[in-house]
């Protein structure tokens, strides 16, 4: 039942997110950015396990695992500028960021 309160939850952020960006697109972009999910995800661990040691691990990967996710918010952009199209600029802007965070899994090492 946990599963199923967690999953509804998250679901519904993203809802808003859409709707609210369909009528404010920056402040949809506000509110994605915020570090809902992240937060979420340290609730819901935390009520799962209580373990400090994993909730450092996980805290500590969650903050190395954002700065490769940042280009793609400059290159969806840029590319779509320059004509490509939303799903081509969508599709190399997530090839770049798995390419980074392959780079970033080895350098910080997966735990």
């Amino acid at each position: 039942m946990f599963f199923v309160f967690k999953a509804a939850l998250s679901g519904v952020l993203i809802a808003v997110v859409s709707a609210v960006a369909r009528r404010y697109p920056g402040f949809g972009a506000l509110i994605a950015s915020l570090p809902l999910v992240s937060i979420l995800g340290m609730l819901w661990l935390w009520q799962e396990t209580q373990d400090p040691t994993r909730m450092e691990i996980h805290v500590g990967a969650t903050f190395w695992y954002i700065i490769p996710s940042l280009p793609m918010f400059l290159l969806i952009p840029l590319m779509m500028r320059h004509g490509i199209y939303f799903y081509w600029a969508l599709a190399l802007g997530c090839g770049v960021t798995i390419f980074l965070y392959g780079l970033t899994a080895r350098y910080i090492g997966m735990r």
